[in-house]
């Protein structure tokens, strides 16, 4: 059987892997990322660093800082915030970007630090951009990204991989932004969440750069960890028009003296060169299988406030909802070519932002609106009446000037919409292309740049998901239980999220001792939880369990109540994290959900189950004498259990090498 790219990637970053061994998806592996970025949150993730007691940065090449968010603010506190990251930057060599150089996300594409092949991650969800470039990015937490500074190495568990199949070609007007729009409407029933993707297909190689980009960046917002293209023809074109770039005189930011900045027309060669170890093979085994005709996509809007839910642009044209505000700004839609496409609406169509509206402008980065100067395109925006503000994140995540306002509407090219995100909860976000952007802030109500027919968003095709591998046998090491017994209490609810498991009520309070947190777990979910449990009992959840708020206690509450595991059909990505950062298991078995759900049908929130018995030796739980396989738990995962946590693990690694 054959591996997906998201797998080769993984595997040419696993820490310690044997010879001619392979990663597949469910491996739990130590991972040594090329890169990790961190932004503003660098100052939190600083006294994590320290409090595990490193003191030196295990690769000084590895992190990178690129200050973004909170940029508009010149606060005396947020200065100093801002020169204590340079100054331990400056301490350990690593390479930094001051505010105003962009957003951290182009950044780490533009300066070369994202090269096909390579897994880079970072403390922001947004990091699935990075596979545009036929590259691995994804989300870590701050504790991880502490991680890795300290010891180059983090785990990860490797997700199921969708694979979506894209054919045909994009109509004139239709860009990017309406291809992950129609996907994220299209397919809304939690298809890709918690999976990488892979695009594949001739219609991937009709796609630009500036498209690809687009598209990953909001497979995050599609429920995906990482979204990933192949590495082509477009792939070596942006890269040798990259290389110019890297030799110039005065480049952005300060970089260190092991700096990975960049990269010389000789390593396209031999990327190229090696271009099937860039590519999934052709009997790669993939969860499900999803497929879409790009020749049928047409532009439509996301929202409001909800970005699954679609509606086509004539529809919105003859509601004439009216706007007070207008964004083209973000990492997803403020590129040189969406500033072009704006651009080109308000030469096309003439005039100024109608009165009433407030058009907000801000380049994904320095050299991007540089290009935009160079072209007219930034002096056309400017002249029609647009409000620039600095390369930053900004008014995307309810930073700095320009928020929408209680009971205002605004469309806007980024790649969130959640109530409240923008501005005030009492408002009401649409998302768009650049064009519509532009269009409807010259109207004053959200219309198309141009005439659009009035159909579905694209038609698209669902393929059968996969059987669940095998089970595998794995060494025990010394710590970790061989296996486990006990009764299961069945939660049969899908999306149960961090409150329900842990109320926000006593997620600040500080005096909550480890039993106090044990007392109190699932009381917002089912208050006749505690009644029912016995200590010893497996918990066992449904689909997404742990979505929500990224709380740890929801985790290590139910550690410190006894709960020698949880079991669900699957996990949000960051409350897995969080259990295992803590030293808490936790693993997926959808089949067992499944055998639970036509077994006990009594429907009550908590069901008190039979006896399972869960063998880790061979990745087997037994329940009523029948079998379910379940991803293997591998010396990564082990080691953090037997530790208590990440933090743990690294502080030994670190009292060792003393």
């Amino acid at each position: 059987m054959g591996l997906t790219l998201v797998e080769k990637i993984a595997a040419r970053h696993a820490d310690g892997l044997a010879p001619g061994a392979v990663v597949r998806s469910g491996d739990f592996i130590s991972i040594r990322p090329r890169h990790v970025m961190t932004h503003d949150n660098t100052g939190a993730v600083i006294p994590k660093f320290k409090q595990i007691g490193a003191t030196s940065i295990a690769d000084p090449a590895q992190p990178v800082f690129a200050i973004d968010h909170d940029i508009q603010n010149t606060s005396p506190e947020n200065l100093a915030k801002y020169a204590k990251i340079e100054a331990f930057a400056a301490e350990h060599g690593i390479d930094f970007y001051p505010p105003g150089t962009g957003i951290s996300h182009q950044v780490m594409v533009e300066q070369g630090y994202v090269v096909p092949g390579s897994m880079v991650v970072a403390s922001d969800s947004h990091s699935n951009l990075y596979g545009a470039m036929a590259a691995l990015g994804t989300p870590v937490v701050r504790t991880d990204a502490a991680s890795i500074w300290a010891t180059a190495v983090t785990w990860w568990q490797v997700p199921p991989v969708a694979k979506v199949v894209l054919k045909g070609k994009l109509s004139p007007g239709v860009v990017g932004k309406d291809v992950i729009i129609a996907l994220c409407g299209l397919f809304n029933k939690d298809e890709v969440l918690n999976h990488t993707v892979e695009f594949v297909g001739e219609g991937v190689t009709n796609l630009a750069m500036s498209a690809r980009m687009t598209i990953a960046n909001m497979t995050t917002e599609w429920g995906a960890l990482a979204g990933v293209f192949p590495f082509d023809k477009v792939t070596v074109d942006y890269t040798r028009s990259r290389v110019p770039e890297f030799t110039k005189p005065k480049r952005p930011g300060k970089r260190g003296p092991n700096s990975r900045s960049g990269y010389v027309n000789a390593d396209i060669d031999q990327w190229w060169n090696n271009r099937t170890e860039l590519s999934p093979d052709a009997d790669a085994d993939y969860a499900i299988e999803l497929e879409l005709d790009l020749a049928t996509v047409v532009p439509h809007v996301s929202g409001p406030n909800e970005v699954k839910t679609m509606v086509s642009l004539p529809e919105m044209e003859r509601k004439r909802v009216p706007i007070q505000k207008a964004y083209l700004l973000s990492c997803v839609n403020a590129r040189f070519e969406d500033l072009r496409d704006a651009a080109e609406v308000i030469r096309t169509r003439g005039g100024h932002v109608a009165d009433g509206v407030e058009f907000y402008l801000a380049p994904a980065s320095a050299e991007t609106q540089a290009r935009a100067e160079s072209s007219g395109d930034w002096q056309t925006l400017i002249g029609a009446g647009a409000i620039p503000f600095p390369p930053g994140c900004g008014a995307c995540i309810g930073l700095g000037r320009g928020l929408v306002q209680k009971g205002e509407n605004a469309i806007s090219a980024t790649n969130r919409n959640f109530k409240g995100r923008m501005g005030d909860r009492d408002s009401f976000v649409y998302l768009a292309s650049p064009a519509v952007v532009a269009a409807s802030a010259l109207a004053g109500f959200i219309c198309a740049p141009t005439d659009f027919s009035e159909k579905t968003a694209g038609t698209a095709t669902r393929r059968p998901e996969k059987k669940a591998r095998s089970a595998a046998s794995v060494h025990i090491m010394e710590g970790f239980p061989a296996s486990v017994r006990g009764r299961i209490l069945f939660i049969d609810k899908d999306n149960l999220n961090t409150d329900g498991i842990y109320g926000s009520k006593h997620t600040y309070r500080d005096d909550m001792t480890p039993e106090a947190m044990a007392a109190v777990t699932f009381e917002n979910y089912d208050p006749n939880f505690n009644t029912l449990y016995q200590k010893g009992d497996v918990v066992v959840g449904g689909l997404n369990f742990g979505s929500g708020s990224s709380r740890e206690q929801a985790a290590t509450a139910l550690k410190f109540k006894g709960i020698p595991c949880v079991i669900a059909g699957s996990f949000s990505e960051t409350y897995k994290r969080n259990a295992f950062n803590n030293g808490f298991v936790v693993f997926e078995c959808p089949e067992l959900i499944t055998y639970l759900r036509d077994k006990l049908t009594d429907r009550a929130p908590t069901m008190v189950g039979p006896e399972i018995t869960i063998d880790y030796a061979k990745s087997i739980v037994a329940v009523d004498g029948k079998s379910f396989p379940f991803p293997p738990l591998s010396p990564a995962a082990q080691e953090l259990i037997v530790a208590g946590g990440a933090e743990n693990l690294v502080a030994s690694l670190i009292r060792a090498k003393a």
